[in-house]
């Protein structure tokens, strides 16, 4: 993202986590890495909002950005994709009477499994990046099998990708009242681990890319 916006760009220090601070005209942006796995992500995400919070800028906008697996041919390596529900796929408990197998934290009565970007800002940003809009699931564990692609098909019907961080974001965000918006850059296909047909470097630079064609939007862009 950040060799989107080649202009002035500093390092700033928060505990945990270094953000990239990124000076437009009129906008800043601030990139964070941070970190693999939904709670890395959350952490990092909270410290960063507090942090300006406290210094009295907060945030408009949590852009969750990064590489997924795709399900094909909905969304192709080499694709990008925008997420209209940032769902947690895994967050729940093993069922042995429900006949999917498993109940997700909101049957039992706790939490949330989904949250769901501004529809407007969604379609904006796909129509920017010319791309698809929909569900991309957040895992701990990265799927490895076609078994478990098609348990996850069934389950979130019209699922896009998945990727590991974007839910922990979006709870991140969603704790200081701040909306999310997930890009993912698709690196390989959701199924049988096969790292030689991964494409994570065409992926980054298709995310690179993605950013330069939808910056206006995201800079113009006020929740209503």
């Amino acid at each position: 993202m950040a060799l989107a916006f080649l202009p002035e760009q500093r390092e700033i220090r928060l505990p945990g986590a270094e953000l990239r601070r990124i000076t437009t005209a009129g906008a800043r942006w601030d990139l964070l890495a941070a970190g693999v796995g939904p709670a890395a992500a959350a952490a990092a995400t909270a410290g960063a909002l507090t942090a300006a919070a406290l210094d009295g800028t907060p945030y408009g906008l949590v852009v969750c950005a990064g590489i997924a697996g795709g399900f094909e041919p909905l969304a192709p390596v080499g694709s990008l994709v925008v997420a209209d529900a940032v769902t947690v796929a895994d967050l729940g408990a093993e069922s042995g009477t429900d006949a999917d197998g498993f109940l997700p934290v909101t049957a039992l009565g706790f939490g949330t499994v989904t949250h769901e970007p501004p529809p407007r800002l969604v379609r904006e940003v796909a129509d920017a990046l010319g791309c698809a809009a929909g569900t991309v699931l957040t895992v701990s564990t990265v799927t490895g099998s076609a078994a478990r692609a098609g348990v996850l098909r069934a389950r979130h019907p019209g699922v896009l990708a998945e990727a590991m961080e974007g839910f922990g974001v979006a709870e991140a965000a969603a704790a200081h009242g701040v909306p999310v918006l997930e890009i993912r850059a698709v690196s390989n296909p959701v199924g049988p681990r096969d790292r030689d047909g991964w494409r994570i470097g065409a992926a980054l630079a298709e995310l690179t890319g993605g950013f330069g064609k939808c910056a206006t939007v995201l800079e113009s862009w006020r929740e209503v």
